[in-house]
C-alpha cells in the first residue's frame, strides 16, 4: 500500500498553474478514436486516468507524448501550446506497461541515458534496487526488471511531466509495493506533475488529485477523487469504480509498539497501524504512509451493520443513524450518518428486514482495519 499524502499548502499552492491542460483533444489509431478529451493536471500534481482494457488509455498518454498526433483540438504543456510540437520539445518521460528499454545498451546505460548527471544515474540505480544488475545486458533481465529499469531511466532525466502507462503490471505483489512507495517518496521530493493511467484503481494503490474514468475513447467523468467515488455521474462510472466511500483526511502513523506492532524478520513488508482522522472521527487502518493529507477507501461491502455494540476484533465501531436505504435484489445499500459522516454499507435484503432497519433508526456500522485502503 502506498500513500498520495498531500501538504495543505502545497496543494492550494499548485492548483493555480495548470501543466497538463487538454482540450477537447481527438486523435485516430486505426480504427479507435479518442474523442473530446478536456481536463487539466495542475502543476506539481498527481492525476491518474482509469478505466478498462481498450479504452484508450495508451493512446491518451501517447497523444500527450507526441507520439500519436493529435487531429484536433488543443494541449498545453506549462505556458506552451504544444498540440502538434514533436516530442523531444515536450520536457517529459513516459514510461509503458512492456518496458521499451533500448536492446544494444545494458542497464546503467540505459538509465543513464539522458540522465541529468551520472550521479543521478547512480541514485537511480540505488533506489530502485537495480545496482548489483547495472552492468548487464537489458534483454536478459526479467519483465518486472525492465519495468524498473524503465521507471529510474525515466525518473533520471529529472522530467517536469511523468506519463505512467500501467508501469507496475509485470511486478509481483511484493515489489510492486516498495517500488510504488520509493516513486512516491521521489515525486514529493521533486514535486513534479504525473499522469498515470490502469485499468483498475486498486492496481493503482493510489489516488491523486485529479482522477478521470475513460470508456472507449471517450471521458466519463473528471473530478477529485472523493467526488468521483461518492457522487459517480453514471451508473457506468458507479459500476466500474465499485467504491462508496472515499474520505479525504489526514494520516498518522502510530507508533512501533505493543500492542499495535510486533517485530518481522522481513522489514520491507512490515505494514503499521495508522490513525486516519477525517472530519473529526477517526478511523483505525494499515498500511504505509507519509504523515499528511491522503485517502481512505472503504469499499461498501466490508463494512457491516449490527443494532447493537459488540466485543470483536473490529477495531473500527461506529454508532450512527440510517438517513437512507437503497435496495437492489438481494443487496440493499444503507447510508449511515455517523457525526456527519456518511458511511455506505452493502449488506443483504434480508439482513436489513431482520434488524429492522429503516431512516432514522439507530445502527453500529463496523468494519476491519485491513478493510481501510490508504492511498
Amino acid at each position: 500500500m502506498t500513500s498520495c499524502l498531500r501538504d495543505a499548502d502545497d496543494v492550494h499552492t499548485h492548483q493555480a498553474r495548470p501543466v497538463i491542460a487538454l482540450e477537447g483533444i481527438h486523435a485516430t489509431v486505426g480504427d479507435f478514436e479518442l474523442a473530446d478529451i478536456s481536463f487539466v493536471v495542475p502543476q506539481g500534481a498527481y492525476g491518474i486516468v482509469i478505466g478498462p482494457t481498450g479504452a484508450g488509455k495508451t493512446t491518451l498518454v501517447e497523444s500527450i507524448a507526441g507520439l500519436v498526433p493529435i487531429t484536433r483540438g488543443r494541449l498545453t504543456l506549462g505556458d506552451t501550446e504544444l498540440t502538434h510540437a514533436a516530442p523531444e520539445q515536450r520536457r517529459l518521460s513516459i514510461v509503458y506497461q512492456h518496458a521499451y528499454l533500448f536492446p544494444h545498451l545494458n542497464v546503467r546505460e540505459n538509465v543513464g541515458y539522458g540522465s541529468t548527471s551520472s550521479r543521478v544515474t547512480v541514485e537511480m540505480l540505488e533506489r530502485f534496487g537495480l545496482g548489483e544488475v547495472a552492468g548487464r545486458d537489458v534483454r536478459a533481465l526479467s519483465g518486472g526488471e525492465r519495468q524498473l529499469v524503465a521507471l529510474a531511466r525515466a525518473l533520471a532525466r529529472r522530467p517536469e511531466v511523468l506519463l505512467l502507462d500501467e508501469p507496475f503490471a509485470a511486478l509481483d505483489p511484493r515489489r510492486r509495493v516498495t517500488v510504488r512507495r520509493e516513486l512516491r517518496t521521489i515525486y514529493f521530493e521533486r514535486r513534479f506533475t504525473v499522469l498515470q493511467v490502469t485499468h483498475d484503481f486498486h492496481e493503482a494503490g493510489l489516488l491523486g488529485d485529479v482522477a478521470m474514468v475513460l470508456d472507449r475513447g471517450r471521458m466519463l467523468q473528471v473530478g477529485e477523487p472523493e467526488d468521483l467515488f461518492r457522487r459517480p455521474s453514471t451508473p457506468v462510472v458507479a459500476d466500474f469504480l465499485g467504491a462508496e466511500n472515499v474520505f479525504a483526511g489526514v494520516a498518522q502513523p502510530i507508533r512501533d509498539e505493543s500492542p499495535d506492532w510486533k517485530p518481522s524478520t522481513d522489514a520491507e513488508d512490515v505494514e503499521h497501524a495508522v490513525a486516519f482522522t477525517t472530519r473529526g472521527i477517526t478511523l483505525y487502518a494499515l498500511g504505509h504512509v507519509i504523515p499528511g493529507a491522503a485517502h481512505a477507501v472503504i469499499r461498501a461491502d466490508d463494512i457491516s451493520l449490527s443494532r447493537s455494540a459488540g466485543a470483536s476484533s473490529v477495531r473500527n465501531q461506529f454508532r450512527g443513524r440510517v438517513v437512507e436505504i437503497a435496495s437492489a435484489g438481494a443487496i440493499t445499500r444503507v447510508t449511515v450518518d455517523v457525526s456527519g459522516l456518511q458511511l455506505v454499507a452493502a449488506v443483504t435484503t434480508r439482513s436489513v428486514d431482520e434488524l429492522r432497519i429503516a431512516p432514522g433508526v439507530e445502527v453500529f456500522a463496523a468494519f476491519k482495519a485491513t478493510a481501510v485502503h490508504l492511498c
